[in-house]
């Protein structure tokens, strides 16, 4: 029988430090390694989660050079540590993962699609991309689908015959209810943070969280939320950090960014809540998602969101109980449902009385962990019987 050793991977150290203390939780059960490229970042998820790391260089992109090298040396690092397990997520290092795991006999290969790039792809780019999801797949012994859109998908594009079965309700990570709790916030507090922004009682907050960039319908929100402002005082508060080298947002866009007039941009933060705690509902108006978290996070403090018709968000807001959805790339859309949130008290309420219990009902995080935990000793229980 093999060490009950775990291997979980990710293409950057950050995928796997976004896990927060699931590696932890799995290290009592097996011997954990943590693999991703980015050494500082992973010492920050070895002292973390207590586990053991090693770092493989890997490219996101393809980079056909790089790429060989990094399958030489999870060839290598997996033929000297002989692991029960090989899991993975995101693209680079789910397919790396799996050829090498698939090379060197590793019995149990499972790979999470937390998003699919092909779906938005065309042309060749398509093609060579759906070719290596198949290889993926053909290689892996079980793959899960981060939420029900991305296995739709799996199956529309024909990737794999294997069977697809989304965890629970999905998402790979869940959420603390304890971490994200709005009463960790008094009324007193939050007015005085909405005060030091220069936001004032009678203004009705929206947020957004993510990076600014096209693909999460930065122009449209900008462009929608300018077509509101009449409506009542309110402001736009904008946390994540500018993309400005890959998908940028457009000129007009930046400049109504850096001209305010009532959207606040603060940058990426380390921590999210108190700005949830001084908004009153999510936009996110994002093109493409596999499962987002930060709806989760705005639901589970309370939010209303406004999110747009993709995979993952239309999961987790239904409609008229704890937000709204609507077309992606619709700036007008966008602006019509944020209307109706400025004009309808009544309406917010109702949203905001369902958030929090739609969220922490369906993704809790320990449940997430114990149903992949038990999903490890299943296919442990089949190896052993062999």
């Amino acid at each position: 029988m093999r060490e009950s050793k775990l291997i979980r991977l990710a293409t950057v150290s950050d995928s796997l430090s976004f896990l927060e203390g699931q590696l932890g939780f799995y290290n009592r059960v097996y011997e954990v390694v943590a693999v991703a490229s980015g050494a500082e970042r992973l010492h920050d998820v070895a002292v973390a989660e207590g586990v053991r790391t090693y770092e493989v260089k890997m490219a996101r992109a393809i980079s056909l050079w790089q790429d060989v090298k990094s399958l030489f040396s999870l060839i290598s690092f997996f033929a000297k540590e002989k692991p029960l397990i090989v899991h993975s997520m995101t693209p680079k290092a789910g397919l790396l993962s799996m050829v090498a795991a698939w090379l060197t006999g590793v019995p149990v290969r499972i790979h999470t699609y937390t998003g699919l790039i092909f779906p938005t792809a065309t042309g060749f780019k398509q093609q060579v991309l759906i070719l290596m999801d198949r290889i993926l797949c053909r290689c892996a012994t079980r793959i899960i689908p981060e939420g029900q859109g991305v296995r739709n998908d799996l199956i529309n594009y024909n990737i794999t015959k294997k069977p697809l079965k989304v965890l629970l309700n999905g998402s790979i990570k869940g959420l603390d209810e304890e971490v994200f709790d709005p009463s960790r916030y008094s009324v007193k507090e939050r007015e005085a943070f909405r005060e030091s922004y220069g936001i004032y009682s009678g203004d009705f907050v929206f947020i957004f969280v993510g990076r600014l960039n096209r693909d999460k319908g930065i122009n449209e929100l900008v462009r929608a939320f300018r077509a509101v402002q009449e409506v009542r005082p309110c402001k736009l508060l904008l946390v994540g950090g500018r993309e400005d080298d890959q998908n940028p947002i457009l000129p007009e866009t930046a400049s109504e960014i850096e001209r305010g007039e009532g959207i606040i941009f603060v940058g990426a933060q380390n921590d999210v809540r108190p700005f949830y705690a001084m908004s009153d509902a999510l936009v996110f108006p994002s093109y493409r998602e596999g499962f987002p978290n930060v709806p989760l996070e705005a639901g589970a403090m309370g939010l209303p969101s406004i999110v747009t018709d993709i995979n993952g968000a239309n999961e987790i807001i239904i409609e008229g109980q704890n937000g709204t959805i609507i077309p992606p790339r619709d700036a007008e859309a966008l602006a019509g449902a944020m209307r109706k949130l400025l004009l309808d008290p009544d309406y917010v309420g109702r949203l905001a009385a369902n958030a929090r219990h739609l969220i922490t009902s369906r993704y809790n995080a320990r449940d997430i962990w114990e149903a992949t935990l038990a999903l490890y000793r299943e296919a442990e229980e089949r190896v052993n019987r062999k």
